[in-house]
């Protein structure tokens, strides 16, 4: 990545810092649920719409998290 964005990135990590990481509580889980439900809701299945690959990233975490925290049914 060059240094122009990562510096790019900088600047807005910490207004994103909330949303997108790895969740390790119930609440940051929850926290993830409902901005994918948000996203679900805004992105729907165009691959092309800008926040798709948020989607995408949000629902691997949310998968990882609930593989290691959440009982088989």
């Amino acid at each position: 990545m060059p240094v122009l964005e990562l510096n790019q990135v900088a600047a807005i990590w910490p207004s994103l810092s909330d949303v997108l990481l790895v969740p390790h509580t119930e609440v940051e889980y929850q926290t993830a649920v409902t901005m994918l439900d948000r996203l679900i809701d805004e992105v729907g299945e165009d691959e092309n719409h800008p926040l798709a690959s948020l989607m995408e990233v949000l629902s691997v975490l949310i998968e990882n998290y609930e593989t290691e925290h959440v009982p088989e049914l």
